[in-house]
């Protein structure tokens, strides 16, 4: 049992360590599956900014359009780049092994990265990239140190770098307290705009996960109004049959 124990420790320990980026504080997504304006949007910033590194290849261009209630034209003419029917799938035109020499790994596939790693994971990923010339593209992640992403929502966001403060610990000793970014230079999107569009790309992250969580509220809701009509129909009948006793 101690083995055992040991064991499950061992291979919880790193994943944890990974989830908790450097305990970092995660911002709270606040997404929202019903809201298709959203969604949709997601949709358009994961074609045009995600996948050309990154696959989705458990999600079909024709569920995508029958979910999001897009067109099967408007999807076909503005967010299939790497396939020619509707019902491919969201696949990547880059060679694994070409992608893997040059960001060092294999961009993941994201279908269920939500389910993975948590919207509120996602969403303070993409809202903490910071300038840092010692890495291969210039750029290092406050969440994900070291990674080999480039920020390649920069052109939006714009570029900044982190602000620290010495503080003594209680060990005496100065460290280095993160304070939050100054901004080298502005983007094409105000801090707040960014903010939602980052948010409308978790949303789409979240439903690719699992598109089957827009059927099960939609269906939850008629269940309950249909359990709520019955329970007054039934206690009406309880009170109709139960008259002449009481």
């Amino acid at each position: 049992m101690k083995k055992l124990i040991i064991a499950i420790v061992a291979f919880t320990l790193p994943s944890l360590a990974i989830a908790a980026g450097g305990n970092v504080h995660l911002d709270k997504a606040d997404i929202d599956l019903t809201n298709k304006a959203s969604l949709q949007n997601g949709a358009k910033m994961y074609v045009n900014y995600c996948l050309g590194c990154h696959s989705m290849k458990f999600m079909s261009y024709a569920r995508m359009a029958k979910d999001l209630q897009l067109p099967e034209e408007l999807v076909m003419e503005n967010l299939m780049f790497t396939g020619n029917k509707i019902g491919d799938y969201m696949t990547v035109a880059m060679p694994s092994v070409d992608s893997a020499e040059w960001f060092g790994t294999t961009p993941p596939d994201l279908t269920v990265v939500a389910r993975s790693r948590g919207t509120d994971w996602l969403y303070t990923y993409l809202r903490n990239f910071y300038i840092d010339e010692s890495r291969p593209f210039g750029m290092n992640n406050l969440l994900f140190p070291s990674v080999s992403m480039p920020h390649v929502l920069w052109q939006l966001e714009g570029l900044k770098k982190p602000v620290y403060k010495t503080e003594k610990g209680e060990d005496g000793k100065d460290h280095q307290i993160f304070k939050g970014y100054e901004y080298i230079s502005e983007g094409s999107m105000t801090p707040a705009k960014y903010d939602k569009a980052v948010r409308d790309l978790v949303n789409f992250l979240e439903y690719a996960g699992e598109p089957a969580k827009l059927i099960r509220y939609d269906l939850g809701i008629k269940v309950i109004l249909f359990l709520v009509i019955f329970l007054v129909v039934a206690y009406r009948l309880k009170k109709e049959y139960w008259k002449d006793i009481h």
